[in-house]
């Protein structure tokens, strides 16, 4: 049954991304049906602003309807929210400039500061492709739940509250899991030679 529903969710999808390849204005409203709750609880973890995250999400239409084609996406999903993530991201960026920061989304880069290697120069998108898979490795050497947990924490910005009441735990636990986690990251990045 569940494989069955996955092939109609796959389906849907390619429907929704024939309706971009149309020029099809229902892609929109049809994205907006199926992922707009997703697109939204991104950005509003990003942003904490009912109203700026809704922006974000109908920026993350046009720029749908204005990448498609010529790219297909494999994940729409993925796809969707990942230009999400980046619009939502960019804004707060801009709000941070003009010293209105969001203390969630400072603390979760700020956690991530010590992992992560700042970009710059002219090797920045070969570093950052290196970056990417070295990542990618210790993500799928941890146990499903630790990887998922990571994931919520620094790619969709859940706060720590959240994220251990779903997985049914102390925020102390989590605190110090996500902490493990991150020192394990940074072992792993200087072992695969990447300078933190």
């Amino acid at each position: 049954m569940s494989g069955q529903k996955m092939n109609d969710q796959k389906m849907n999808d390619q429907k929704i991304m024939e309706l971009y390849w149309e020029r099809k204005e229902a892609a929109i409203a049809a994205t907006s049906e199926k992922y707009g709750r997703f697109c939204h609880a991104i950005s509003y973890n990003i942003l904490h602003n009912r109203e700026d995250a809704e922006e974000c999400v109908n920026d993350t239409w046009y720029h749908a309807w204005r990448s498609m084609p010529p790219k297909r996406p494999e994940r729409l999903s993925a796809y969707l929210g990942k230009i999400t993530r980046n619009l939502s991201i960019n804004r707060f960026r801009r709000y941070s400039a003009r010293k209105r920061g969001l203390g969630q989304t400072m603390l979760v880069l700020s956690e991530l500061a010590d992992c992560i290697p700042a970009g710059g120069g002219v090797e920045e998108a070969v570093e950052e492709m290196a970056l990417v898979d070295a990542i990618e490795m210790f993500l799928y050497g941890l146990t499903e739940q630790k990887r998922n947990i990571f994931i919520r924490r620094y790619w969709y910005l859940t706060p720590v509250k959240e994220i251990a009441r779903i997985y049914g735990m102390s925020e102390g636990r989590l605190t110090s899991m996500l902490f493990r986690m991150r020192r394990e990251l940074k072992g792993h990045l200087e072992k695969e030679g990447i300078v933190v």
